[in-house]
């Protein structure tokens, strides 16, 4: 899923435990979302995993630019900052309209908590013809974002100890969540070598008898990496010895796929519909991040329970995205024409990207198969040393340098579990990505490599 400006801060960051595999690497706390300021709670707070007295520890995201280019503070191009989490298309009309006129016609209601009956029909039709998984209505909850679809379900089913396994690379809240629920993370390193694939057997040492949910995100943010079917099925051999052990498969780049690469939902595989979580949503495929609308799909039994939570956070989803989210539904199979249009443009983007930062020396390129995300390895350049600027010693530095020299704003891999990568968005056009990149090439010729390669 999209990691926005807005993405939570972390909170209670010492409940972590590494993959022995970090251990030895020498990863630290700091490596999955260092921290940039310490700020205490007033007196009176409490939340369920954070004592009143723990300060807390907000992780670099982008922070960076915010901290960096205050008002008259520096001269940066806000069009040439490719580091958005969605899609820079206009939501499609026929959404608009059915948005429009869902206001027009009056229909300004609440809804039934876990949405309109005729949504949720839908979007087991869809899921049916398009990824080979049954439900019925009762088995979906539609929420505002699938942000919180994703949070209910660990808050349904992880009690305080429990762990939750995310790979890395991940999406900067899902570690977050976990704390929130007073679950911990555990952290499965992936490698750029591996395309950011996680190892089954990285996974299988990572499970112990309070492993709890595994979450897994494909096609990936920050990595764009989409596992093929055959890693599944070995990933859901695993999960079938583990009986505990359930599984949230992040959808949300489903429709954002390159040829040859396909997708395979997690619940479609044998044994797995009983213990798999499907989230997706409207805002990746459909450019309708602002309207606030996705799902979830599961057991009946863990359903209900992600509807009584929801049903005390918000009620349901608002009423006139619901209508705009059927009439999403029905463009067609994968979104029909409309869709693949955008889908060419990032792929045109990306193969720009791929092409030009490869030829830079040291620098190393995991191809995404998915998503509108590239996941740069610039960790050659660390170690330099800057006249005016300092040392570049992790992904923070790096983005703070070519904040400063190239007036480009990225995203530090830190946030996302990596400080030897940095993310770049290609949901901007492609003479936005053209003049951004030679900024970064011109920036970065002037560090030389300082690391052999």
């Amino acid at each position: 899923m999209a990691a926005s400006a807005g993405a939570p801060s972390g909170i209670g960051c010492s409940q972590f435990r590494a993959h022995p595999k970090q251990q030895r690497l020498g990863f630290s706390h700091s490596s999955w979302g260092g921290a940039s300021k310490l700020v205490s709670f007033p007196s009176g707070f409490s939340l369920r995993s954070v004592d009143n007295s723990k300060e807390l520890q907000l992780p670099r995201i982008t922070a960076v630019v915010k901290a960096q280019a205050g008002p008259g503070q520096m001269d940066v191009d806000p069009t040439l900052s490719p580091k958005a989490g969605e899609p820079d298309f206009d939501t499609p009309s026929v959404i608009a309209e059915a948005g429009i006129n869902a206001i027009r016609e009056g229909y300004t209601r609440y809804t039934p908590n876990t949405g309109t009956l005729e949504l949720r029909t839908a979007i087991c039709r869809k899921l049916k013809e398009e990824n080979g998984i049954s439900y019925t209505p009762d088995q979906i909850v539609v929420s505002n974002g699938a942000k919180q679809s994703i949070h209910q379900a660990v808050l349904a089913v992880c009690s305080p100890g429990d762990e939750v396994i995310i790979p890395a690379p991940f999406w900067v809240s899902y570690p977050e969540i976990a704390r929130l629920a007073d679950a911990t993370p555990v952290i499965v390193p992936t490698s750029i070598s591996d395309d950011f694939l996680m190892d089954p057997k990285l996974l299988e040492d990572s499970l112990t008898e309070k492993s709890r949910l595994l979450i897994l995100c494909s096609p990936s943010n920050p990595t764009g990496s989409v596992y093929p079917k055959k890693l599944l099925e070995e990933i859901a051999k695993i999960v079938a010895k583990h009986p505990r052990l359930l599984v949230l498969s992040d959808e949300i780049y489903e429709h954002i796929m390159y040829a040859p690469a396909t997708h395979t939902s997690f619940a479609s595989l044998p044994g797995m519909w009983e213990r798999t979580f499907t989230v997706n949503g409207f805002s990746k495929a459909f450019a309708m991040t602002g309207w606030r609308l996705g799902y979830i799909a599961g057991p009946k039994h863990f359903i209900s329970a992600c509807a009584k939570i929801q049903s005390q956070f918000t009620s349901g989803a608002s009423s006139i995205s619901q209508k705009a989210g059927l009439a999403a539904l029905s463009m067609g199979y994968a979104g029909g024409e409309t869709v693949a249009t955008m889908v060419k443009a990032f792929r045109e983007r990306r193969d720009f990207l791929v092409k030009n930062f490869g030829e830079l020396e040291g620098v190393k390129i995991s191809e995404p198969q998915g998503a509108f995300y590239l996941f740069i390895d610039f960790s050659c350049y660390y170690g330099a040393k800057i006249e005016g600027f300092g040392e570049i010693d992790s992904s923070e530095s790096l983005c703070r340098y070519l904040l400063d020299r190239a007036k480009v704003a990225l995203v530090p891999g830190g946030a996302f579990g990596d400080d030897t990568c940095t993310r770049i968005s290609y949901a901007a056009s492609l003479a936005t990505l053209q003049e951004a990149f030679a900024r970064i090439k011109e920036a970065l010729v002037a560090l030389r490599p300082a690391v052999p390669v």
